[in-house]
């Protein structure tokens, strides 16, 4: 493999926290060398000249679902793994929530051979906690590690009876496996469509109250800490459960917490008219929610930042607004729709790049997000500048379903590199 330099470049070191102009070398496809002043002379070296634009750890991001089994109408490894590479995604996290379930051995090693074979991005598929997610009897957690598995999650399937949960915990605990959850409480949210207030009331939408995100949190805290399991929430939201949250941490739990692209940047009145695109799970929360979400990422009690790509077709999101799936399109707009919130100075890159990248290498065990010496070489390159107006069917994706149509965004991938080697653009 060729040695490649980047030149010229403002790299965004989110490991120390750091912002400053010079040069990366790779060798062997992981990182060999950074400075600042001249890059160094190389044999050989192929030379790539980023024009003062970031270079940054590749995103990696925690809960994409990819269709595959069951729905390859929706979303295939190849259309998915194509609009990650044009997001600056080096690494998909699955979900196991297809048709049929990934909650056996069989199952998951079909999904990583698809992956393997279709996937231009790197994959780490995760497996249901439960069979079929129904929240009654475990899977066989240790096969599914052996075969590749690397968490385990019944995703937004809340598994309700807590001597189940309990039960998985303390055998994930056993396993060293780590454990994702959705903190609701799930008789108050079944079949809510919008968050409790004045908002939903003058629009008649079913909605629950923040407090069921409160509720399910402290649950599931106090069975992570009776039994010391490995424990990622995919989606804090409310200001409500933070405390919950910091008194994990202080108490040395092995927690970390994440949010989704959509309630960082969104709130519940850009439903406006019933636009069903906006329909995601949780509901999207008020302003002053997201404002504490914000704040809880930039003081670190917020770990990660992830996607929550849930493809869904048109049959599916043109219903009424009650009656309409939940899920949002994200691959392809995570990245410039996190620079919202550098572009409003609320977030610098650093810390942004803390949560899309340092943070979920650490908690998936990666041997990358960062520029330290002797990491991966999985890179962006990208112009956090860039104006462009979003046309949902320029998306890569199969299906569309982006809250972001119409939006003016900045921020555009000009490559990706995986090990080394360029994935996007490909020519």
């Amino acid at each position: 493999m060729k040695n490649t330099v980047f030149m010229n470049a403002r790299l965004i070191d989110p490991e120390k926290g750091e912002t400053n102009k010079g040069w990366l070398l790779l060798r062997n496809g992981k990182i060999a060398d950074t400075g600042t002043g001249n890059p160094p002379t190389v044999d050989t070296a192929h030379l790539v000249n980023c024009e003062g634009h970031c270079l940054a750890p590749g995103i990696i991001d925690i809960g994409v679902k990819v269709c595959e089994p069951g729905e390859r109408h929706k979303e295939s490894y190849q259309s998915a793994g194509l609009a990650a590479v044009a997001g600056g995604i080096t690494t998909m996290a699955i979900r196991p929530d297809t048709l049929p379930a990934i909650d056996t051995p069989e199952t998951l090693e079909f999904v990583m051979r698809r992956a393997s074979e279709a996937s231009l991005t790197n994959v780490l598929p995760m497996a249901a906690l439960t069979k079929g997610r129904e929240g009654k009897e475990m899977t066989e957690v240790k096969l599914l590690m052996d075969v590749g598995a690397s968490a385990f999650t019944d995703c937004d399937h809340v598994v309700a009876n807590p001597r189940v949960l309990l039960r998985a915990l303390a055998y994930a605990k056993s396993c060293e496996s780590l454990v994702i959850g959705h903190p609701q409480e799930s008789v108050f949210s079944s079949g809510t469509a919008a968050t409790s207030g004045k908002f939903a009331s003058l629009k008649g939408l079913p909605s629950v109250s923040t407090i069921a995100e409160r509720i399910g949190l402290e649950r599931d805290l106090a069975l992570v800490e009776h039994t010391g399991a490995k424990y990622h929430v995919d989606q804090l939201t409310t200001h409500n459960a933070l405390p919950a949250l910091r008194r994990a941490k202080e108490n040395g739990s092995d927690i970390t917490a994440g949010v989704s692209i959509h309630h960082l940047t969104l709130n519940e009145l850009d439903v406006a008219d019933y636009r069903t695109f906006f329909k995601v799970k949780p509901p999207l929360r008020s302003e002053s929610d997201r404002i504490a979400v914000v704040n809880a990422l930039r003081d670190g009690l917020i770990d990660i930042i992830s996607s929550m790509h849930t493809p869904q077709d048109e049959e599916s999101k043109r219903l009424p607004f009650a009656e309409a799936a939940s899920g949002a399109v994200a691959l392809e707009t995570l990245l410039p729709a996190v620079l919202r919130l550098y572009h409003s100075s609320a977030l610098d890159l650093p810390c942004l790049f803390k949560a899309l990248s340092h943070n979920p290498a650490n908690r998936l065990g990666l041997n990358a997000g960062c520029l330290r010496r002797g990491m991966d070489g999985d890179l962006i390159l990208f112009d956090p500048d860039y104006p462009f107006i979003l046309d949902r069917q320029t998306l890569i994706s199969k299906c569309k379903n982006t809250p972001f149509d119409g939006e003016k965004l900045q921020g555009k991938v000009l490559g990706t590199w995986i090990a080394g080697k360029r994935k996007f653009p490909l020519n």
